[in-house]
């Protein structure tokens, strides 16, 4: 089985986009870094100062990780692996054949059952309804040559 590549996210990575995104989080940066330099004396005061200038720092991160790709939501499936980053910020899960119990596919979403008792969900929703074939195809078609049990459930929408 070759490896198929599905990105879950938004198609608006052409070079000026990231760039945008990145100058933005540069920017949001600089004005919290301005605001602790030039306002030392109120910011003993004042707690929701602190908390914009961490959020701006920490908004002005994301959108600078987002500019260099980091936040990119995907699910890649390979022979005997599934890679899943279904959250923009945190790690990439990888799931092994040997590991997974079994896979139940939903119209919009699919569960996957590991041994280790737990249970991993990609919600698709219905913002890009032509990915879920797709990405429902490949999943089949992985639990088949890995001879994982697979259930389809129709649900009434």
């Amino acid at each position: 089985m070759e490896k198929n590549y599905f990105y879950l996210g938004t198609s608006d990575d052409n070079k000026l986009i990231k760039i945008i995104r990145i100058a933005f989080g540069i920017i949001c940066i600089a004005v919290a870094v301005f605001w602790v330099i030039f306002n030392m004396s109120y910011l003993n005061n004042s707690v929701t100062t602190w908390v914009t200038i961490i959020f701006l720092s920490g908004f002005g991160i994301y959108q600078i990780w987002s500019g260099l790709g980091y936040t990119r939501v995907f699910i890649e499936v390979e022979a005997d692996l599934i890679r899943l980053k279904n959250n923009p910020v945190l790690p990439v899960k990888n799931i092994v054949s040997a590991d997974i119990k079994n896979i139940e596919v939903y119209p919009l979403s699919i569960f996957i059952f590991v041994k280790s008792a737990k249970k991993i969900i990609l919600r698709f929703g219905t913002t890009y309804p032509d990915i879920i074939d797709e990405v429902k195809d490949a999943v089949i078609i992985f639990s088949e040559k890995n001879t994982i049990p697979l259930e389809i459930i129709e649900e009434e929408l």
